[in-house]
């Protein structure tokens, strides 16, 4: 069976590296922040080409720390896309305020600008953009709109490191960026890992004292912090795999654009990449009629595919309080019933990025 991800092929790859890294951080016991942790926030901004960053322990809490940084909090609304993985909504949730969930279009399948000003209160104070399956969102209007109404923007870049929107790295465009490394993204740590990412200095400072236990000084709480540092082993993992970064891109673009090409079946819809963007297929998503038929067919192929997303978020229980109703986001509300993600990793053989185009012609559902 060929997995939707093989995470094993680039361990293997990389084993001695990896265990060198780890090793070091074992024989200096630093596993919770320190050096190297910090080695890797160093790096992680001079690839993006930004003043800073700051290690947290998953792109979860990086949302979090984004709102609180921004001084977003209870009654607050932000707006947010309905067609996301859940965490993009918990951020603001989790610091009491409001996800605002708003359509996607029909062609990127991300955050409709068109969709946006209509849900703009005296409450709303940020716009978080998610850059889906590794495709930069519309960043020049949202960004229109945000001037217009004196609104912050968050980049939820957990699916789309090195990839650019014409030609700026996605997480340097708005007020902060948020960035996952949960193990299966385009960069991964062995565990969970995340990173925030700004220009504006004053929020990364902020957020070294909430993630540190409220601490500048060990010891002394200036304010009610967490415990959300990264821990050193994810640091040193993250260091030796951002190396390779941009050449497991260069594959994943490959792969993905042999598969714009070449996939030539009606009954296959594919996302739109807008020419002034540069995405890094984080994910290879397609939306079919009948998707769990589709998966179905695919493992009869000795194919793994997986559904991302089958419930919006603007219809999950957790938010059923706010009072949503199917119909209110209907974009979204057709991917999750239709879509289906095909394997799509840098260690993939040609032979089976054929297999997977030869499957996906051949299906008549």
């Amino acid at each position: 069976m060929l997995k939707r991800i093989d995470l094993g092929r680039n361990y293997r790859n990389h084993k001695e590296e990896y265990l060198k890294a780890i090793e070091a951080v074992c024989e200096e016991t630093a596993f919770s922040g320190g050096r190297f942790a910090d080695k890797f926030d160093e790096e992680f901004a001079a690839y993006l080409g930004i003043k800073a960053a700051t290690g947290v322990d998953n792109g979860t809490s990086a949302l979090q720390l984004a709102m609180l940084a921004l001084g977003i909090g209870e009654g607050d609304e932000v707006i947010v896309p309905a067609n996301t993985y859940i965490a993009t909504a918990w951020g603001p949730t989790y610091t009491g305020a409001i996800p605002v969930f708003t359509d996607c279009t029909k062609d990127t399948w991300e955050i409709d600008p068109d969709r946006i000003e209509e849900k703009i209160t005296k409450r709303t104070k940020a716009i978080i953009g998610v850059h889906l399956y590794g495709q930069p969102f519309e960043f020049g209007r949202i960004k229109e709109i945000a001037n217009r109404h004196g609104l912050f923007i968050v980049e939820d870049c957990a699916q789309s490191h090195g990839a650019k929107y014409e030609g700026r790295m996605t997480g340097t465009l708005g007020d902060l960026g948020c960035f996952s490394f949960y193990p299966g993204k385009n960069l991964y740590a062995f565990g969970e890992a995340g990173s925030v990412v700004s220009d504006k200095e004053e929020y990364i400072d902020a957020i070294n004292t909430w993630k540190n236990q409220g601490c500048k000084i060990r010891y002394y709480h200036d304010v009610i912090g967490y415990n959300m540092r990264m821990e050193g082993i994810q640091g040193a993992v993250l260091s030796v795999s951002l190396k390779y970064l941009d050449g497991w891109t260069r594959r994943r673009q490959e792969i993905g654009q042999r598969y714009i090409r070449e996939i030539k079946n009606p009954r296959i819809t594919m996302q739109a990449h807008p020419s002034n963007t540069e995405p890094v297929y984080h994910l290879f998503v397609v939306t079919v009629p009948k998707a769990e038929q589709f998966v179905e067919y695919m493992a009869g192929k000795g194919i793994e595919c997986h559904r991302h997303y089958p419930v919006p978020c603007h219809l999950q229980k957790a938010y059923a309080h706010l009072g949503y109703r199917k119909g209110d986001c209907p974009n979204a509300e057709y991917l999750a019933e239709h879509c289906v993600t095909l394997p799509l990793f840098p260690e993939m053989e040609e032979g089976e990025v054929e297999m997977v185009i030869r499957a996906c012609n051949e299906y008549m559902g």
